[in-house]
């Protein structure tokens, strides 16, 4: 009978099947999540990663550690018999270890060619055929008595050859270089030291682990130099969680005759291509006006950035608003992630020198063992050729008149009384050899290595001894390859704090108040090419002001509300653009409206305020000055009667006060109490009848007369002094109102 065909809806579901989602994880994701941790992305004890240590291999079983450079592309094809990856990936690893790129502080690759640079983005290395390399000289401790048993050894991916699970490293190369990298879950980055300050401070923390390691190892140290901001707290925490961050900025130098800046070192996190864009967007935005030009005049002599400037800039101010507002100050954050056994740890550094001087020990009771085993066995072999020293003629009987050569060890053996392995030594020896003088000479080897051996022994049952050997070989290391540090050191109390004034652009600006609330800001520069202003329909300027951009500016509205804003944080505009919607720009209510605006920079001076009601007020400016940045305070002048007029005073003056256009009396400020009550009511300046007011208030400069003294008064309140029928005239003023 024919199976009867399914249907795609029937094939479908007997395709998928239901499977909980933590097994899967579980099954799928988990292997791959422990094997970009394990075997990929997180450094081990000796300080690399599966890649690099792989690669470096490779390179000392070609012999490059003392010979001749090679091309790259033979190292990289050689590498895929330990490293099944693409050669592009491992060309790029090598590229990292080089010397010539920069990249590490301690380099592990002396390199020819064009290999790029850590600190450009856009540089280019060049192709694996074009340069060279070999070990560097730092390999010698590196990879020092791999061949004597101090690590393990596993089968590469196809079994066809052996391969160091680790590298027995003389030093804790894990902090000699900064290593970064992301797994699953987690990630690594660990900055670098320098290697002298590093092994002596090794040395004297193996010596004593009570020190502090902030006294012995000063600060990171990078291989693109510039300065380390130093904070002793910031650093311990460093040091004892390893977790944290650190300060790095640029160096620079001021050109006096070329008026520019150069940069010839910059933070390792960042490059010049990102230093370059972020100025140049600064520039563009306005941010910034003290810059010309900047450009990468990098050649090989080094790195440097050059900023041209205009005449009269402050060279250190303009660098300390870069290092704000740029990358040419930036942070590198420390996670100490490392693979002891296998397992991940985030370790501090006093963590990190444990484990690997439990590491180093490791290795050197292997090595020990190993010297042991091998000076044993020649030691042996001679105490067999010492007992032919007792009669050669015997021996040269003995093997003379065998007559079958499987019998000469035999017979050796029993004529001598020694084992098989010396007898057979015995019976290799060429006939030139078996005299009394080579015999003498090879036995006189006994006791130096019976006094080898026992020193050997003395130390690997002694592990004080080995902790004082690593010390030696550590000193050895930092005098044969220690260099001076690139990174300086700059105590952060020392550095030279600007204030947020510091960072906004000093430079004029006139500013525009219109009667139907618009708000300009113009450089004072832009008002030489047009001063003719724009404005809507109908509408007319009500309040012009000169002052920098550096001031704060008050707005005044019809509500008793003041609003508050830095001046710089406006931006500018045009003679030909309306300019600003106060309504948009302050968030004022809908039937809000400005009234009067003024600056200020220290807060100094004082306004005055007069009203419907004959009162007067003089009020500190200081009253309007927070602590917090408020952009809105009520309840800036009293409301209990209308406003008639207000302005702002840097010293008393007089001014003229009308009441209906029929009385009016000059009255100095001085007579005026001062408060900083806001909204206090203030005094009687003006005795006022029954349906009478205060109905315009004029600077006496602005007021027409032959005799400004005859409206004066001594003393308030004042009923004030008939206006003459000339000063009406000349000053514009209506006659008597209807009451």
């Amino acid at each position: 009978m024919a199976r009867k065909k399914q249907t795609p809806t029937q094939q479908k579901e007997n395709f998928i099947q239901e499977q909980p989602i933590t097994q899967t994880l579980e099954q799928n994701y988990m292997p791959y999540a422990m094997s970009v941790i394990v075997s990929r992305a997180i450094p081990e004890i000796d300080g690399f990663k599966p890649s690099h240590r792989k690669l470096l291999y490779t390179m000392y079983h070609m012999g490059l550690l003392r010979g001749d450079r090679t091309k790259s592309t033979n190292v990289v094809g050689q590498t895929m018999k330990l490293n099944p990856h693409g050669d592009a990936a491992i060309y790029e690893t090598l590229v990292r270890l080089t010397e010539g790129n920069g990249a590490l502080l301690t380099p592990f690759v002396d390199s020819k060619g064009n290999f790029g640079k850590q600190y450009s983005r856009d540089m280019a290395y060049a192709a694996s055929r074009y340069t060279e390399v070999k070990l560097a000289d730092i390999c010698q401790e590196v990879f020092a008595d791999i061949e004597k048993n101090t690590v393990d050894f596993v089968d590469n991916y196809d079994g066809s050859m052996q391969e160091p699970v680790l590298l027995p490293t003389t030093f804790p190369n894990i902090l000699a270089n900064p290593n970064i990298g992301i797994a699953v879950g987690m990630a690594s980055s660990i900055c670098s030291f320098n290697l002298a300050e590093l092994c002596e401070a090794t040395a004297a923390y193996i010596k004593d682990h009570t020190i502090s390691l902030c006294d012995v190892l000063p600060a990171p140290d990078f291989s693109t130099g510039g300065q380390l901001i130093y904070n002793r707290k910031e650093l311990e925490q460093i040091y004892s969680t390893g977790r944290g961050s650190l300060k790095l900025r640029a160096k620079y130098r001021f050109d006096e005759k070329q008026h520019c800046i150069e940069i010839f070192e910059i933070p390792y996190t960042t490059n010049i291509e990102s230093i370059i864009d972020k100025i140049i967007s600064l520039v563009k935005s306005g941010k910034i006006r003290d810059i010309t030009d900047v450009r990468d005049e990098t050649d090989l002599n080094g790195l440097k950035i050059t900023i041209d400037v205009k005449k009269g800039t402050n060279p250190d101010l303009l660098m300390h608003k870069l290092y704000a507002l740029t990358p040419l100050a930036d942070s590198f954050s420390c996670n100490f992630n490392v693979l002891i056994d296998g397992h991940p740890m985030t370790l501090g550094i006093g963590g990190i020198l444990e484990h690997w001087t439990t590491f180093r020990i490791h290795a050197i009771r292997r090595q020990l063992t190993f010297d042991i085993e091998k000076k044993s066995e020649k030691y042996h072999l001679l105490q067999g050729l010492a007992e032919i020293l007792l009669d050669i003629d015997k021996a040269i009987a003995i093997i003379r008149n065998t007559e079958q050569e499987k019998m000469v060890v035999p017979n050796l053996m029993a004529g001598f009384s020694i084992d098989e392995v010396q007898a057979e030594y015995i019976g290799e020896m060429k006939l030139r050899n078996i005299n009394k003088e080579y015999i003498l000479k090879r036995t006189a080897e006994m006791q130096i290595l019976e006094k080898e051996i026992a020193e050997y022994r003395s130390i690997l049952e002694n592990e004080t001894k080995i902790r004082n050997l690593i010390c030696r070989q550590l000193k050895s290391v930092a005098k044969k390859y220690g260099k001076p540090r690139l990174t300086e050191i700059v105590q952060e109390e020392e550095i030279a704090t600007p204030t947020k004034e510091d960072f906004i652009e000093d430079y004029g600006v006139r500013l525009f108040l219109t009667k139907q609330n618009y708000f300009k800001k113009i450089p004072l520069i832009s008002l030489r090419f047009a001063a003719d202003q724009k404005l809507k329909e109908e509408d007319t300027i009500l309040q012009e002001i000169e002052t920098t951009n550096r001031s704060d500016i008050l707005f005044f509205s019809n509500q008793c509300n003041v609003y508050k804003m830095h001046i710089s944080d406006i931006a500018d505009t045009k003679a030909s653009a309306m300019g600003e919607y106060l309504q948009n720009l302050l968030g004022m209510d809908a039937e809000e409206k400005i009234i009067y605006m003024t600056t200020t920079v220290d807060y100094s001076g004082f306004l005055v305020f007069f009203f419907e009601n004959g009162k007067g007020v003089k009020v500190q400016l200081s009253a309007y000055a927070t602590k917090t940045n408020r952009r809105k305070l009520v309840n800036a002048y009293a409301s209990r009667s209308p406003l008639i007029f207000m302005q702002k005073l840097e010293e008393d003056t007089d001014f003229v006060l009308l009441r209906n256009y029929d009385k009016a009396t000059v009255l100095h400020t001085s007579l005026l109490p001062s408060t900083t009550t806001k909204n206090a009511a203030g005094v009687q300046l003006f005795t006022l009848k029954k349906n009478s007011m205060v109905t315009q208030v004029i600077p006496a400069s602005g007021f027409v007369t032959d005799d400004l003294e005859y409206y004066r008064t001594q003393k308030i309140p004042t009923a004030g002094h008939f206006i003459q029928e000339k000063d009406k005239q000349n000053n514009q003023i209506p006659g008597q109102m209807e009451l």
